[in-house]
């Protein structure tokens, strides 16, 4: 089996210590690839090829933005063309089923797509400013950062890659990308798109690593920004990396999220939209909806009908469409296991799921059962910690403001959705959610067009629309004296 290189300034190459990592397949254990891993003197010769192709070739940098536009479209057109490979990468790689990977990687085109289009949007602004110094002029234009190191995780791989990647590229950057070891298949086809589409060299660089690479990328200063998207855990790592050169910083982080139903709402609905919230990616989103706080009154019919559904989920090989597929590896399996255990040992009721799925061909995979827990308190390690799989806890209140201080009740603050009929009750308790994503009578929908990011320990800035094209930008205030002379304050 032949290794998969990485990119570094226009070439594939095998890197420094010629040292390869195994791929594996989450449904079965196989290995279905080799790739190249990374040393930290090849991370430095990628940071070498971004900071060259930024500062001295400059050829992305100063191309006009159309130019750059039509690049994006180009890069979007080849992935179009080989949107059925790059889903099926995914499948194989993360083990989504294969129309969730379907749905990545039509989104992620339209990312591509949408930061085309997001270039010829008007930006910056002029400033009547105060008088004192002449006749002057003072405006703002939007730079590009400089050389910027990308980070991102497993679950989403190429959705990832693309909602990062885009809008530096777009914004004028030189990229050095880092993607999950775990799953980076459909994220070297696309650097092998970028090659086929003519991407200047060293202007988009990829690593295939772990920590030692990730460390290296924060803590080099001759990175200007560093975007990352994964555990809290590792983001604070990197925040302290960063100090370094007071680097630039994207963190988009763990979450815990709620959604609060009330008595009003449509209970059917509300199910279904809470299958999707907890379920969908085996439950691997940051933005899960992993705590149900529902009224008191509905309670039993609403668990009732989830339980249900859960059991009625099909759970098998990705690329036969199952419900659910397989945690990402054997480890991350057994992590899953062990809060599992924890919820059981501190009490909370087990309504469904909480084992392995070995039924059906699935023995030698990473598969978990949908898993509702009941009962739950708020000190439980399920309902305070991030599972990261198909894994749901319930919790009960009485009064609007009761179900307010639950939904708060987390350091993370990533999303958080409502269900109820009363409009005023939708919107008072959503504007008091701490979070950065929410949803009113549904949970998950995610746009390329509107920001996505957290409060508090789930993040620092945003992605997606705007404001994600913003984050790969400088802002520069210019002030111009429209006069030509001095103020006349000091005679020699």
């Amino acid at each position: 089996m032949e290794a998969k290189k990485f990119y570094i300034d226009g070439k594939w190459v095998e890197g420094s210590q010629k040292k390869t990592l195994d791929v594996i397949n989450p449904a079965n254990g196989s290995v279905i690839a080799k790739i190249y891993e990374s040393s930290v003197e090849d991370t430095r010769n990628a940071i070498a090829a971004a900071k060259k192709s930024f500062y001295k070739s400059r050829e992305w940098r100063n191309m006009d933005s159309q130019a750059r536009g039509d690049m994006l479209l180009k890069i979007a057109d080849l992935m179009e063309r080989d949107a059925a490979k790059l889903a099926e990468l995914d499948c194989l790689d993360c083990g989504k089923p294969l129309r969730e990977a379907e749905g990545d990687i039509s989104d992620a085109i339209h990312c591509f797509r949408y930061y085309a289009g997001a270039l010829k949007m008007p930006y910056g602004g002029g400033y009547d400013v105060n008088a004192g110094f002449g006749k002057m002029h003072s405006y703002t234009v939007h730079e590009p950062v400089g050389v910027v190191a990308q980070i991102t995780p497993w679950n989403y791989p190429l959705l990832m890659s693309c909602w990062k990647i885009a809008p530096a590229l777009a914004a004028g950057n030189s990229v050095v990308f880092k993607p999950s070891p775990k799953a980076p298949l459909s994220t070297i086809h696309l650097f092998e798109l970028f090659e086929e589409a003519g991407l200047p060299a060293g202007c988009a660089n990829l690593l295939q690593g772990d920590a030692d690479v990730g460390r290296e990328l924060g803590e080099n200063t001759d990175v200007d920004m560093i975007a990352f998207t994964g555990s809290t855990k590792v983001g604070q790592s990197l925040m302290r990396s960063a100090a370094a050169n007071i680097k630039k910083i994207g963190l988009e982080l763990g979450g815990k999220s709620p959604n609060v139903i009330f008595a009003d709402a449509d209970i059917d609905a509300a199910v279904e939209w809470t299958m999707i919230g907890i379920f969908f990616n085996q439950g691997e989103v940051c933005a899960a909806g992993s705590r149900i706080i529902i009224e008191e009154s509905i309670h039993d019919e609403f668990v009732s009908k989830l339980k249900a559904k859960a059991e009625r989920m099909t759970i098998g090989d990705p690329m036969k469409n199952p419900d659910i597929g397989p945690i990402i590896t054997e480890k991350d399996m057994e992590k899953v296991l062990s809060y599992i255990k924890s919820g059981v040992e501190e009490g909370a009721t087990l309504v469904c799921g909480g084992k392995r799925y070995t039924e059906n061909g699935c023995d030698k995979g990473y598969f978990i059962l949908p898993t509702v827990f009941d009962n739950c308190t708020s000190s439980m390690k399920i309902v305070r910690e991030e599972i990261f799989g198909p894994v749901v806890s319930i919790q009960t209140f009485k009064t609007e403001a009761e179900a307010i201080d639950m939904a708060n009740d987390t350091p993370y603050g990533l999303a958080g959705g409502v269900f109820t009929k009363d409009t005023g009750r939708a919107h008072r308790v959503i504007s008091e959610i701490r979070a950065g994503i929410t949803w009113i009578n549904c949970f998950a929908p995610t746009f390329n067009e509107a920001p996505w990011g957290g409060y508090k320990m789930s993040g620092i800035g945003r992605e997606l629309g705007i404001h994600g094209l913003e984050e790969y930008q400088e802002v520069k205030q210019i002030n111009i004296n429209l006069d030509g002379g001095s103020p006349g304050w000091y005679v020699n």
